[in-house]
């Protein structure tokens, strides 16, 4: 319970400032948004756990610390006023207020910037999921054969951008026409920080000699630090969007979501310190074609509504299917 402390603690005190804003009913739509959060999210978790066991202690605790400020008040708070500010015209202190005072008008906007949402996050975990689909340095293949047969393709170059974008141009072109060049311009932007991002990890992970390793070592803790922060953004999303199905407080969203963020921080770090994805050899696999799912759905979703459980069930299934795949594989080869 150790790896939960901090969770808990963080738990009360959103729940009892929850209770301060909305009374009981506040108590009980943050901790309903608490777990859905959780539930949504555990294949994130995963993913994430699998990008921190490489990171070293000091990034680890600026993972749950700083990285949970980021989470909390940027990625769920600030950012999606800034997409409001941006699709509105609306300066950041009218559409903050706004998101005070008019909640309703409020979650409009930010519904009717959902397309913009959806294409860049989307198209952004669709490179994640690319980028290990397409990993033909893997030798574990949770699919068999056919896994197998998709991660030679790997060998081409750029195989994830090409097909990404490929997907994307095909899908844009069954949205309506003014959607169109909106979704184009946000889901290449997906593409484009992915691969800044996932490009500049690779350059401060060129092993040195001396006292640059030392260097190298920070630098490429602070960019897989910013490539978790980047992928819980996309995660976050579509669940920000869809708490408002649940209430348009923003306060109470914003604790809810807080409780839900951090509780998946506390599984991620549990899960690294416990050598869970050692013992579960594809569980990482699982998250990611979870991920893929997410993108898809994402995706999809631009043209036609997808209800949130849908997506939950998705990633429950293949988290559970990956599980199990993880014990036999195991007794096989006890």
């Amino acid at each position: 319970m150790q790896h939960f402390r901090f969770s808990f603690l963080i738990a009360i005190l959103c729940l009892s400032a929850a209770f301060y804003w909305g009374g009981t009913v506040g108590v009980f739509i943050a901790a309903i948004l608490g777990v859905l959060e959780v539930s949504l999210s555990f294949d994130n978790a995963v993913v994430n756990a699998s990008v921190l066991k490489g990171m070293d202690a000091r990034w680890q605790r600026y993972f749950l610390t700083w990285g949970m400020i980021i989470a909390v008040f940027g990625m769920r708070l600030l950012f999606p006023i800034v997409i409001v500010a941006v699709a509105t015209g609306i300066d950041f202190v009218g559409v903050a207020q706004m998101a005070i005072n008019d909640t309703t008008t409020y979650a409009h906007h930010l519904n009717n910037a959902h397309v913009q949402i959806s294409a860049f996050g989307g198209m952004f975990l669709l490179m994640v999921f690319f980028s290990f689909i397409f990993n033909e340095n893997k030798d574990l293949h949770w699919l068999g054969w056919i896994e197998k047969k998709i991660s030679s393709f790997g060998k081409l170059e750029a195989i994830e951008i090409i097909m990404a974008l490929s997907l994307l141009l095909i899908i844009q072109n069954y949205l309506p026409a003014e959607d169109r060049l909106n979704a184009l311009i946000a889901g290449v932007g997906g593409v484009v920080l992915f691969v800044i991002v996932d490009s500049c990890a690779a350059l401060f992970e060129d092993k040195e000699v001396g006292e640059e390793v030392v260097i190298v070592a920070k630098k490429a803790g602070m960019m897989s630090f910013i490539y978790l922060e980047v992928l819980d953004a996309s995660f976050s999303f579509d669940g920000v969007i869809g708490a408002f199905a649940i209430t348009q407080d923003v306060v109470i969203i914003m604790l809810g979501l807080a409780i839900g963020a951090m509780f998946v921080r506390s599984i991620t770090i549990y899960l690294v310190h416990k050598g869970t994805l050692d013992e579960y050899v594809f569980l990482e696999h699982g998250a990611h074609y979870a991920i893929g799912a997410l993108a898809g759905i994402m995706l999809i979703s631009m043209r036609f509504h997808i209800p949130e459980v849908v997506t939950g069930l998705v990633g429950a299934v293949l988290i559970a299917l990956s599980v199990f795949s993880s014990v036999r594989y195991r007794k096989q080869h006890a």
